[in-house]
């Protein structure tokens, strides 16, 4: 991508959706468009975290969730990587059960486990006992975004929602789960319970995307965390109409939508599918591969292992250059674009000038 020019001329705002910026010149839109940016766009998965100091200051005695519901402080920590990095784009920091919680579910961020449900949802009465989510309950999340667009400047921003199925997992399990074997066994035994209750989560993760959308994020990513845990042919069956209904009730909005799991290399055609315009892919296969899987037509985002980070300055940028070298393939075998990331999160002990210098190196390349 070394010495293209930046023919991204932008998007016109839907009418429906008029506080949307127009960012012609943002590497990350064009990329995830198909478009040439001026340098390869890059941004990471958890790039707002405990990675930075200032994080940990700002977070000092102040709980996850509690975060998330604070409009100021979720701009000022949205913005540090952005400020320390230069990364190509923001990402709304928050968490993916964020809507559960506003919808009156009652569930907490426990510190060094994770989201835990109270009560799991395992019976049809569960199921029709769920609350919906109404667009005042995230008005917190809105206004944290109009003040990000207002500080960002020529910078995007982009919103999250988890995808059904990952919310359906912690429901299920209750919390996070090794084996998901309380999700399975509901999804076999019980279809008609299972998907009505991915339907609403589905509703859930629309609602969430379209507040955020509307409030004036650039582009959207649906996080399948737990999909890996899959076979195909379950995945098909069981998950992927949800995660179509997703992607197509906000396609009307004109934002690149972003679709990312974790271990799902052999979802990865089924993903395709689904209708996002990139494909998040993990550290274990090779963006040239990725395409082929994918199919032409869509961008690919990734895919260092975040492990990669801790291993010295010669190794990553040995790393950076192999993965580059493998989307500039993928993209010759029919991808449209690539998006540097890595292939998962941020990891809290990364030394946040390794992930500075992966940014510099990514923008020379």
């Amino acid at each position: 991508m070394t010495g293209l020019e930046n023919t991204n001329v932008g998007s016109a705002v839907p009418a429906e959706y008029p506080a949307r910026r127009i960012l012609p010149h943002a590497p990350l839109l064009a990329a995830a468009r198909g478009e040439r940016p001026v340098h390869r766009p890059v941004w990471f998965m958890r790039q707002a975290g405990r990675s930075l100091p200032e994080y940990r200051e700002i977070r000092a005695g102040v709980g996850m969730l509690e975060s998330c519901f604070d409009p100021e402080l979720v701009c000022e920590i949205t913005m540090q990587p952005v400020r320390r990095h230069k990364v190509d784009a923001a990402i709304l920091f928050s968490d993916i059960v964020v809507p559960l919680k506003a919808a009156g579910i009652d569930l907490d961020i426990v510190a060094g486990t994770g989201p835990v449900v109270a009560n799991p949802v395992r019976t049809a009465a569960d199921v029709a006992a769920l609350p919906s989510l109404e667009a005042e309950e995230v008005g917190a999340v809105a206004r944290a975004v109009g003040l990000l667009t207002r500080e960002l400047g020529d910078t995007p921003l982009i919103g999250f929602a988890g995808a059904p199925f990952t919310l359906a997992s912690y429901l299920v399990e209750g919390g996070p789960s090794r084996n998901h074997e309380h999700t399975k066994a509901l999804m076999h035994a019980d279809p008609k319970t299972w998907h009505a209750l991915l339907g609403k989560l589905t509703d859930v993760a629309i609602g969430f995307l379209r507040a955020q959308i509307g409030a004036g994020v650039d582009a959207v990513q649906l996080f399948d965390s737990w999909a890996g845990a899959l076979s195909l042919a379950d995945y098909r069956e069981y998950v992927l109409p949800h995660s179509e209904r997703v992607f197509a009730e906000i396609a009307g909005a004109g934002v690149p939508r972003i679709h990312f799991g974790v271990g799902t290399g052999e979802l990865l055609g089924a993903m395709g599918e689904a209708g996002a315009d990139v494909v998040g892919v993990d550290w274990r296969i090779p963006l040239d591969v990725a395409a082929t899987r994918v199919g032409p037509g869509k961008a690919l985002q990734g895919n260092l292992d975040p492990a990669i980070l801790f291993a010295g300055r010669e190794v990553v940028e040995r790393e950076v250059r192999r993965i580059v070298a493998e989307a500039d393939r993928a993209l010759e075998a029919g991808a449209i674009g690539h998006i540097f990331n890595l292939g998962h999160g941020v990891l809290p002990d990364t030394d946040p000038d390794a992930i500075t210098r992966v940014v510099e190196l990514v923008h020379s390349l």
